[in-house]
């Protein structure tokens, strides 16, 4: 009987070796991946926050970085020529909005002449508002007191304010105002109704005796709720009683 082999012993390193070598190499490899991606190009950094401290980097590039080196590679012409168009812009909008103050002050010169011809100074009275020219005729030139039908010097005077509305193309709001005294009787209950019908008498007799369309012609009654002056004393109730003729500004006009 043949006398049985001894397997030898391999002598090395035990198998979980093998397996924790690999793992320590993967972990070494991944923190070299991670170091590789953290190096910064300075270059590039500074470009970078260059741009982004820039207040125009958004108004005339689409990317803070368009080029490799964005700080000596920008296409001055390009940029300035942005520039160029947005002060261009700015400047027509600009225009666009001194264009209704320039006319209305071509308006008041108008206006201002037509009344120095006229002689009209000592009953009517313009002023310059945002919403344009305000012709202010006081009652006692156009009405009784408490009444809405037009004397015959209101009339003359009316005819006259026609002459002006020929020669400009502005719509026209007639004002009617009164002051805070009340009034009451079968015709007119209140403010309200007197100086409602005293602007539409106004509007009446203006589109029968002139040549202005009457779609361009408005009215309102106001009652005492737009004071000149406080009601306090027989002079400023006077001034409060009034007819505004309202020369709008173009835009306004509807």
């Amino acid at each position: 009987m043949k006398p049985r082999r001894r397997k030898r012993k391999v002598k090395g390193s035990p198998k979980w070796m093998v397996t924790y070598a690999d793992m320590v190499t993967l972990i070494l490899v991944f923190f070299i991946l991670l170091f590789s991606m953290s190096q910064i190009d300075l270059v590039k950094f500074e470009a970078l926050a260059e741009s982004l401290r820039s207040n125009t980097i958004f108004d005339y590039s689409s990317s803070p970085m368009p080029m490799e080196d964005p700080a000596e590679n920008t296409d001055t012409k390009q940029s300035g020529k942005q520039m160029n168009t947005s002060d261009q812009n700015e400047k027509e909008q600009s225009d666009s909005e001194s264009e209704p103050a320039d006319k209305t002050d071509d308006l008041m010169n108008q206006v201002t002449a037509f009344l120095d011809d006229n002689d009209l100074y000592n009953v009517i009275t313009a002023n310059q508002t945002d919403e344009g020219v305000v012709l202010i005729l006081q009652e006692k030139v156009l009405f009784e007191s408490g009444e809405a039908e037009i004397i015959d010097d209101g009339e003359a005077l009316l005819d006259k304010v026609n002459r002006l509305l020929r020669n400009i193309s502005n719509n026209v709001r007639i004002e009617g105002h009164t002051d805070n005294r009340p009034i009451s009787n079968y015709r007119f209950p209140s403010n309200w109704e007197l100086s409602s019908a005293r602007a539409s008498s106004v509007v009446r007799y203006l589109i029968a005796n002139g040549d202005t369309a009457k779609e361009r012609f408005s009215a309102a009654g106001y009652g005492d709720t737009r004071p000149l002056a406080p009601n306090d004393s027989s002079d400023n109730w006077a001034k409060n009683r009034r007819v505004e003729i309202v020369l709008l500004e173009e835009e306004s006009n509807r």
